[in-house]
C-alpha cells in the first residue's frame, strides 16, 4: 500500500475537521491573514490532498480482502445518482437533510465498498465514512439545533437534477483516468 494514500487521506480528513473542531483557531488565523487568503490556502491544500490520494490510489497494489456481492457494481452505479444530487445540495434537499454533502460522501464511500473488496478501497472508503460521521458530529455540536432553511424556488431543484446528470456523465467517461477503472464497457 502506498504511503501517499495514507498521507492524502490524513491531510484531507484533518484539513476538513480542523475548522469544525477548532473554530476559534480558524477565526484567529482569518483575523491575521484575512478570509480570502485562508480560503485560498484551504482550497489549495484540499486539492493537493485529493491529488495525493489519487496518486496513492493509483500507485498502490490492491490486495483482495473480501469478495463484493455480484450486484455490487450495479448498485454502486445507481447510488451515484442520488450521491451527486446530494453533493450538489442545491435547493430544497437542505430542508430534508441537514448535511447533504457529508451524506453524499457516506453514500459514495459505502457504495464503493459494495464494488471493491481490495485493501486500498477498504482504506480509502472506510476512512471517508469515519471522517464524514465525525464531521457531522462536530458540526452538529458546534452549530447546535438544526434550523431548516426556507423553501427554495423549484428552479434550484431542476438545476440540481440537470447538474447531477451532466456530472454523472462526465464521471462515467473520465473515471478511468482518475481511478484506472473504466465504467464504460464495450
Amino acid at each position: 500500500m502506498s504511503i501517499y494514500l495514507y498521507m492524502g487521506i490524513l491531510l484531507f480528513c484533518s484539513l476538513h475537521l480542523y475548522p469544525m473542531i477548532c473554530a476559534n483557531c480558524r477565526q484567529s488565523i482569518t483575523q491575521k491573514i484575512g478570509e480570502k487568503p485562508f480560503k485560498g490556502i484551504f482550497a489549495i491544500l484540499a486539492l493537493l490532498s485529493i491529488a495525493i490520494i489519487v496518486y496513492g490510489w493509483r500507485s498502490s497494489e490492491p490486495n483482495f480482502i473480501y469478495t463484493p456481492p455480484e450486484w455490487g457494481p450495479s448498485a454502486t452505479k445507481i447510488l451515484m445518482l442520488p450521491m451527486l444530487f446530494l453533493f450538489l445540495s442545491y435547493g430544497n434537499i437542505k430542508r430534508f437533510i441537514r448535511h447533504p454533502q457529508l451524506t453524499s460522501i457516506l453514500l459514495w464511500a459505502s457504495a464503493h465498498l459494495l464494488s471493491n473488496g481490495d485493501s486500498r478501497s477498504l482504506v480509502l472508503f472506510s476512512s471517508l465514512i469515519v471522517w464524514a460521521l465525525l464531521a457531522m458530529y462536530f458540526l452538529n455540536r458546534r452549530d447546535g439545533p438544526w434550523q431548516k432553511p426556507d423553501p427554495s424556488p423549484i428552479f434550484t431543484d431542476i438545476k440540481a437534477v440537470v447538474g447531477t446528470l451532466l456530472i454523472y456523465g462526465l464521471i462515467t467517461y473520465y473515471h478511468i483516468y482518475i481511478s484506472g477503472v473504466s465504467l464504460i464497457h464495450s
